[in-house]
């Protein structure tokens, strides 16, 4: 494929709707030929250059966009975090109460994560060695918020239950690294969640 200049003078010369369409296009092309490559070779596979070619743009776009590689995973992250609030949106959690709903959130993502081992421990990877500032911990929490209190919860920003939600993320996270290195299985880490979640939402 051949990759595209770094600007254009019709893109410059285009009003500012098209344009800001464009660009986001174009940074989407971006972030899906990197996860591509991620889900194959994990946070190796994701050469700058492989990536600018995979999407099509100059080497000199790409990093306009994404200043590091790392910049560009936690882009990735993203992208997948915007996968599962989609889902959640469309399919809300059905269990009876709030420890269960958060779980089920919880497995939901590592099902999806576990389809794409190698992507999967890219992003768990990035989350844990990364410099660049992430807000994955805001949103997961924000998430099993919704699942847990609901939809429309509207908690003070010192509420502890902000708190609770934040600890049952980072179990998750160990539970996850412990599967991707084989040391546990799908069952294992719902039945840790599921002690963990009650423990720590019991008074939700």
């Amino acid at each position: 494929m051949t990759a595209e200049p770094a600007a254009t003078s019709q893109e410059e010369t285009a009003p500012q709707g098209v344009r800001s369409r464009s660009q986001h296009q174009r940074r989407k092309r971006i972030v899906q030929a990197a996860a591509a490559l991620a889900s194959r070779g994990g946070v190796e596979a994701m050469q700058m250059r492989t990536v600018a070619e995979r999407a099509g743009v100059a080497l000199g776009t790409l990093y306009r966009y994404f200043p590091s590689k790392m910049d560009l995973v936690v882009a990735v992250v993203s992208e997948e975090l915007d996968l599962l609030e989609n889902s959640i949106d469309r399919r809300p959690p059905r269990t009876s109460s709030p420890p269960q709903r958060a779980v089920e959130v919880l497995m939901r993502a590592t099902r999806g994560l576990m389809r794409e081992p190698e992507l999967a421990e890219a992003l768990i990877r990035s989350l844990l060695l990364s410099d660049v500032k992430t807000d994955f911990g805001d949103r997961m929490s924000r998430l099993l918020l919704r699942a847990a209190v609901g939809p429309e919860y509207d908690l003070p920003a010192d509420d502890q239950r902000r708190v609770l939600v934040r600890a049952l993320g980072s179990v998750w996270t160990m539970e996850m690294i412990e599967m991707l290195r084989g040391h546990a299985s799908a069952d294992e880490i719902q039945a840790k969640l599921e002690i963990a979640a009650a423990r720590l939402l019991e008074d939700f």
